[in-house]
């Protein structure tokens, strides 16, 4: 889409915490309008929708639709946005070792600001799966870099919880 479509967009999204649960549904019409802007096929229709159930509270109606996004061959950043929001809310319905599945590659493949969400959100599905340990070693490995001091010994620290 263009650059106006695009500020249109992240001025919608910029409005997302003034609506509170009941009024949840007024903020996916919002978006659902800059949606039906799109040309018919666009991989930004179902993923911006999923961002709308996910974001109001609907992880069980996001999930397929950022299936949807990925299937309509969504890329770059946004495909990577994708795979965290969608293992997130697989992990909120009870699917976890599906988010582990879709997450795990991210670790290896080019990085960016999204590094530490994507540890972060797998940690949480390692932890909804019983592997707290795994989770606080990516946890701690995506923090230590931010801190003023400790980096060393808190990213050992952090490979140490999975040797053991």
């Amino acid at each position: 889409m263009d650059i106006a479509w695009e500020q249109r967009l992240a001025e919608a999204w910029a409005t997302v915490e003034t609506y509170d649960d009941e009024r949840g549904g007024e903020f996916r019409s919002v978006i659902d309008a800059l949606v039906a802007e799109l040309p018919d096929g666009s991989p930004l229709a179902p993923f911006e929708r999923a961002c709308a159930f996910d974001s109001t509270g609907h992880s069980d109606r996001a999930v397929p639709l950022y299936r949807e996004a990925l299937e309509r061959g969504l890329d770059g950043y946004r495909r990577r946005r994708t795979l965290i929001q969608l293992s997130s809310s697989l992990r909120n319905i009870g699917e976890p070792e599906e988010g582990v599945a879709l997450l795990t590659p991210e670790l290896e493949g080019p990085h960016d600001e999204l590094d530490d969400a994507v540890r972060a959100t797998l940690a949480l599905c390692y932890a909804s799966l019983g592997r707290e340990r795994e989770g606080l070693a990516l946890v701690l490995g995506a923090l230590a870099p931010h801190l003023p001091r400790y980096q060393r010994s808190m990213g050992n620290y952090a490979r140490q919880l999975t040797e053991r």
